[in-house]
């Protein structure tokens, strides 16, 4: 019909589809997506560089982090190893040192020795008599024949502090008053207490770190004429010429007991971490260890003359030195000496040998020194196993050498000298000098421990 549109035989004519209208702004493709999500730019790969990496390079660089990862392992491992071996060690010596079976020589080792340096001071300006040092090897505490006890620091050799102990004493017998007379002085390991043996029977206790008095024990009958503390306690053990060793508590500052059995005073004590004390009997010529706990003792003879000092190297073996100028080296397990060293510093005018006035060991080593009034100081080296007490270097102190001190490892030893006697004044060198001799002892690097 006219005015009608007709159909295509195709079917309908599409209509024009419209574009849609962009805006100005850009809309954010899936890459840009992907970039935004991992917080950054996408890092891109071109084609030639994954093409770069073979399936042989791809392999050593695998084998590369897998070494690698390996030898960060075996590292951490060995460091592993390394500190449980240091642990082991150190435990195992420390509980060696607590029973007292450590060894180390190093006696065979010495280098040199010399004098170091010398301290003096004007109080104590008579015969030095006592000393004393404390664990760390800081500080030295040396006593006279003079009521001071002077306190010094080692490392710059000047005067720290000063304590008078009482000027006057009282004889027990006579009632006379006399100076006092510093004869023994004793330090606590943790250096909370000193312990001084005034030239009287009492006992003066003094704090090291203030050098203020706290205590005085009253109980020795006489003189008292050694003093030490049991190592890492505050137990302390006394000897005197009464013929009795007495312990007493300073954490309850109180007497404990007495332990009797010498037959003539006893000249010299000492003792280490275990209960018990060995004592010097004098002229009763005998050496006693004591059993605190067991209470009993067990008694060592060996000396022809009097036994002036004694010293335990370790809780098995211990030396002594003696007025006849003996040097005896023993065993607990022994009743007689392993060895003996006669004459040990020589003969002196009266064609005996020269008195043995004074010992010093470095605890759990074979090291042992010795004074005399021959104008030496000799070291030695103790070997139980081969019966030896072997001399390996001397120095030269004109003088009495009333006390000897090592300090821990042994590069340092500490003389007292004056030019009489620590207990009387028989006879004089009127040449020597009334310090404290410092001697530097050097060890080759090899030292065996």
């Amino acid at each position: 019909k006219p005015g009608k549109r007709t159909q295509n035989a195709a079917g309908p004519t599409p209509k024009k589809q419209r574009r849609p209208k962009v805006d100005d702004e850009e809309i954010a493709s899936d890459d840009e997506d992907y970039a935004s999500d991992v917080g950054g730019d996408a890092l891109t790969f071109s084609a030639d560089e994954e093409e770069e990496e073979t399936p042989q390079d791809k392999r050593l660089r695998l084998a590369k982090q897998y070494l690698s990862e390996i030898e960060k392992q075996e590292a951490e491992r060995a460091e592993d190893r390394e500190l449980s071996k240091t642990v082991e060690q150190r435990l195992q010596t420390e509980y060696l040192d607590s029973v007292g079976r450590l060894r180390r020589n190093i006696a065979a080792n010495i280098k040199s020795c010399e004098v170091a340096s010398t301290l003096k001071h004007k109080l104590h300006h008579t015969p030095l008599c006592a000393l004393a040092l404390s664990s760390d090897g800081k500080y030295l505490y040396t006593g006279a024949k003079s009521q001071y006890v002077l306190r010094w620091c080692t490392e710059s050799g000047k005067v720290l502090e000063k304590c008078d102990v009482l000027p006057h004493r009282e004889e027990p017998e006579t009632g006379k008053k006399r100076r006092s007379h510093v004869i023994g002085i004793c330090l606590s390991s943790d250096m909370k207490f000193m312990a001084i043996a005034e030239g009287g029977p009492h006992i003066q206790i003094w704090c090291p770190q203030t050098m203020k008095h706290v205590k005085t024990f009253k109980g020795h009958r006489d003189n008292v004429s050694g003093l030490v503390f049991r190592k890492g306690t505050h137990e302390l053990y006394s000897a005197a010429k009464d013929r009795s060793v007495k312990i007493w508590s300073l954490d309850e500052l109180a007497y404990v007991e007495s332990l009797f059995g010498h037959q003539t005073a006893v000249t010299s004590i000492d003792a280490l971490s275990r209960e018990r004390a060995i004592t010097a009997g004098g002229s009763d010529c005998s050496l006693r260890i004591w059993k605190i706990t067991e209470e009993s003792q067990l008694i060592y003879n060996g000396h022809k003359d009097g036994i002036e000092c004694v010293k335990l190297i370790n809780d098995e073996h211990f030396v002594s030195g003696g007025v006849d100028g003996a040097i005896s080296l023993w065993s607990a397990l022994k009743k007689k000496p392993i060895c003996t060293t006669q004459l040990a510093h020589g003969v002196g005018d009266n064609a005996v040998g020269n008195w043995i006035t004074a010992l010093a060991v470095v605890v759990n080593t074979d090291l042992v020194a010795t004074g005399s009034c021959d104008g030496c100081v000799r070291l030695w080296q103790a070997n139980p196993n081969a019966r030896k007490l072997q001399e390996i270097n001397s120095l030269s102190i004109e003088g009495f050498i009333n006390g000897l001190t090592f300090n821990s490892d042994g590069t340092k030893l500490y003389v007292a000298v004056g030019q009489e006697h620590r207990l009387g004044r028989w006879w004089r060198h009127k040449n020597a000098r009334n310090n404290v001799v410092v001697v530097d002892i050097k060890f080759q690097n090899t030292a065996s421990k």
